[in-house]
């Protein structure tokens, strides 16, 4: 069954492009080019991914993007401009799974779109089992990919659930950055990248203080990042 993505840029020839090139790679694509069509769009389909750029007319992305995030999460790849680091934070802040500087190469967009599905699906590891992983009062379920504090749900994007995982199954030790860098987001951590720590940061506001308003996750300077026992 080939994967079905949305495609959000008001760009059309580049949007016919883009959606001969992924149809080659077995994904299933549908465009819109504005905002409010996005939103539409969206709630009314099930998608596996959303390809979002960040310049529309009427609605911006970011304005989808908060929108979406209210009901849906489904992963989100933004599209930004070359350079616009300012814009790729916001994105992430509001939500997206990960970022992609326009123009891009097409087997770059791939790479990227397959390796936020890979994390968007339960691990292999599971083998079909909903073992929760608990730490204090979070609950993390790895098959239907659902996290829970003192029993209520949490919303996570993809990637954010695959950081917590990750920290959980390693709670009380330091997971290195770059190794988390390669797990949740499939890719090297670059030095001026800053994709893990506002990932980071927005599970930490999800997952809320401990007692005397301690960060369950703690950074370890120059080192990585742990999750508090």
């Amino acid at each position: 069954m080939n994967h079905k993505l949305l495609l959000i840029d008001d760009d059309r020839a580049l949007c016919g492009m883009l959606q001969n090139y992924l149809s080659q790679e077995s994904f299933d694509t549908d465009a819109v080019y504005d905002g409010e069509s996005a939103i539409e769009t969206v709630f009314g389909n099930a998608y596996d991914l959303l390809i979002l750029d960040i310049m529309l007319p009427g609605q911006s992305g970011f304005d989808v993007l908060k929108t979406v995030r209210e009901k849906s999460s489904v992963p989100v790849l933004m599209l930004t401009a070359r350079g616009e680091d300012v814009d790729s934070v916001i994105g992430l802040e509001l939500g997206a799974d990960d970022y992609l500087a326009k123009p891009c190469n097409p087997r770059v967009l791939v790479a990227h779109i397959r390796a936020i599905l890979r994390r968007s699906q339960p691990d292999a590891f599971t083998h079909g089992a909903d073992e929760p992983l608990s730490v204090g009062d979070i609950e993390l379920h790895p098959q239907s990919r659902t996290v829970l504090r003192e029993q209520q749900p949490i919303g996570l994007t993809s990637t954010e659930f695959t950081i917590l995982e990750t920290l959980m199954r390693n709670a009380g030790n330091v997971v290195n950055k770059h190794d988390l860098s390669q797990i949740a987001l499939g890719r090297k951590l670059a030095h001026f990248d800053r994709s893990l720590d506002v990932h980071i940061s927005n599970v930490r506001k999800k997952l809320g203080f401990v007692a005397e308003e301690h960060n369950r996750i703690k950074t370890v300077r120059n080192v990585g990042y742990l999750f508090s026992k």
